[in-house]
């Protein structure tokens, strides 16, 4: 073991199959969720958008980023509908996958729109607008005003 190097090393994203996983439970789950697979007249009834999925490096844990479309409900609410059937979740995934295990669900709020409207937010700060448009008219000029960009031209 002493020899051995670690498979995954920190500072590193996740590995091209953790993202394969990852993108094949959220289509399933999604079309599960669409087709009110699951028997819960509550959870069919609220529109679920599936963000993301990320698992572990060693797949056996998903979590899954989920969000209530057009904020039809809570999003606190939705993550708990889902968490109570995570066992029947988890059953239909696995008939889809051909995975040694299938993975452990775990349901968090999707806080990507949240961002996205946070970030939206500072652009439109005028101060950021006035830091912009001041950073674009100053690419590629020189600070000397002679125009030439090629020292080795003289």
């Amino acid at each position: 073991m002493r020899g051995m190097a670690k498979r995954t090393p920190s500072g590193q994203g996740p590995s091209q199959r953790q993202l394969r996983v990852g993108e094949l439970i959220r289509r399933t789950l999604s079309d599960i969720l669409n087709r009110g697979e699951i028997h819960d007249p509550e959870l069919n009834a609220m529109p679920i958008t599936v963000g993301e999925v990320s698992c572990s490096p060693d797949l056996k844990v998903a979590t899954v980023y989920v969000m209530p479309l057009l904020g039809t409900a809570p999003v606190e609410k939705a993550v708990a509908l889902l968490a109570k059937h995570k066992g029947e979740l988890r059953h239909r995934i696995a008939e889809g996958m051909t995975l040694k295990y299938a993975p452990d669900l775990r349901f968090r709020p999707d806080e990507t729109y949240d961002r996205l409207d946070e970030t939206r937010r500072l652009f439109s700060d005028p101060t950021v607008q006035r830091d912009i448009a001041g950073d674009d008219g100053d690419a590629g000029s020189d600070t000397d005003g002679r125009g030439d960009h090629d020292e080795g031209a003289r």
